[in-house]
């Protein structure tokens, strides 16, 4: 071999070996340009996970406090609820007054009073109707009163307790309503269609009261249904009040499952959000949905609370224990009942 052929060899091994450095440098380099794209990916990905987590966490103790605050609430509103009633749901309406009475007072009370019981597996819903003037003890308050004036005592929750001592069972809510948004309401539905059973003429100027609605079948407006539920004949007092009460609500329940009534549901849903007090809340809206949403089309059952006139006084109702406890052993059987509480 020449020296000018091993000086040509050698050059281009020389030549070759910087080629190959060359390449080596520019692989090092994309692979540190890699390694640090990846490496800003899991650190984006890493602070996005600890951020989606750390708000996650945050959410769940904010949903835990917002959960805690509720059954509070729900504790201080209705007291302790039998799981042995989880089958159910019962809500207690109470329909006010004006708050104007013949003392001078202006503290409203529970002018109607209806517990509506649904059964959450068949859909069936049963109305309990309870007069206004029952007699109930108060031994926390030393003495008795017709159940109408616990609500100015100490408002719904109060009625609520009264009411699930009266007749044994729990109550799961309450809707209170005046007798301005309860018109809306009907209004809301297009009117309640029903039969009045004889004509209704009163006049109370002092109340602003007039009452005239003819026998025969109505169609009553929000203001006409008002009147209709206020109305006292002079036969039957207040069970005559309690039947029309009975007669209108199965007559509104009707009303409700009709078809037709269905684009009315969002006006009526607002009316309930804005212009009513009651205890559900955004935790109670699913099962209550569901609840509504299954109810049965059979004729709803209702009935009266036992009891009778007080001797000597007609405005007081007072109650049959006995038969309370017997109504409500036939509505709420216990075999129903221990089948709930086995569920848990």
């Amino acid at each position: 071999m020449g020296k000018e052929q091993y000086t040509s060899t050698r050059e281009n091994i020389l030549r070759k070996r910087k080629i190959q450095a060359r390449r080596r440098r520019k692989a090092l380099l994309r692979l540190f340009f890699l390694l640090v794209f990846l490496g800003a990916i899991m650190a984006g990905v890493l602070y996005v996970g600890y951020t989606v987590v750390s708000w996650g966490s945050r959410i769940y103790q904010e949903y835990q406090a917002m959960y805690a605050g509720y059954t509070e609430r729900q504790q201080e509103r209705r007291g302790e609820i039998d799981p042995r009633f989880d089958g159910y749901t019962n809500i207690l309406v109470m329909g006010l007054d004006d708050g104007a009475d013949e003392t001078g007072g202006q503290e409203k009370r529970a002018d109607t009073i209806l517990l509506i019981s649904l059964e959450n597996d068949t859909g069936k819903v049963r109305f309990i109707n309870i007069p206004r003037d029952t007699w109930i003890e108060l031994p926390d308050h030393g003495g008795q009163m017709k159940l109408k004036s616990v609500y100015a005592l100490g408002g719904p929750s109060m009625m609520v307790r009264q009411v699930s001592n009266l007749l044994g069972i729990s109550v799961h809510q309450y809707i209170a309503l005046d007798m301005e948004t309860f018109a809306k309401l009907v209004d809301a539905l297009g009117g309640i269609d029903l039969y009045v059973e004889g004509n209704m003429d009163y006049e109370d100027p002092e109340a602003e009261l007039s009452i005239h609605i003819r026998q025969g079948y109505q169609h009553l407006d929000g203001e006409q249904a008002g009147k209709y539920l206020r109305y006292r004949s002079e036969e039957l007092g207040d069970v005559g009040r309690v039947q029309r009460q009975q007669k209108f609500v199965k007559a509104m329940y009707q009303k409700l499952l009709q078809f037709e009534t269905i684009p009315k549901l969002p006006a009526v849903a607002e009316i309930f959000k804005q212009q009513m007090e009651t205890s559900a809340e955004i935790f109670d809206s699913a099962h209550l949905a569901n609840v509504l949403r299954s109810m049965s089309s059979e004729p709803p059952a209702s009935i009266m609370l036992p009891g009778a006139v007080a001797e000597g006084d007609d405005t007081i109702w007072v109650p049959d224990e006995a038969a309370i406890q017997k109504r409500m052993q036939e509505l709420f059987p216990a075999e129903t009942l221990e089948q709930a509480k086995d569920k848990e």
